[in-house]
């Protein structure tokens, strides 16, 4: 899918933003995206939408 760059901090929106550094970071966690180094990960394949909204949560 492509390389995602995550913001400098969070702007503590409800539900997060999809380039928060928090929501990058989970998804990484998860298995979903790969981190190349502080604020760059990369993802193989597009998330599923569940993963995704479950990251965004407060």
């Amino acid at each position: 899918m492509g390389v995602k760059k995550a913001k400098k901090k969070c702007c503590k929106d409800k539900p997060r933003c999809k380039t928060c550094p928090v929501v990058l970071k989970r998804l990484a966690d998860a298995g979903f995206a790969e981190r190349l180094d502080r604020t760059t990960y990369e993802f193989k394949e597009k998330p599923p939408k569940k993963a995704v909204s479950q990251a965004r949560s407060r």
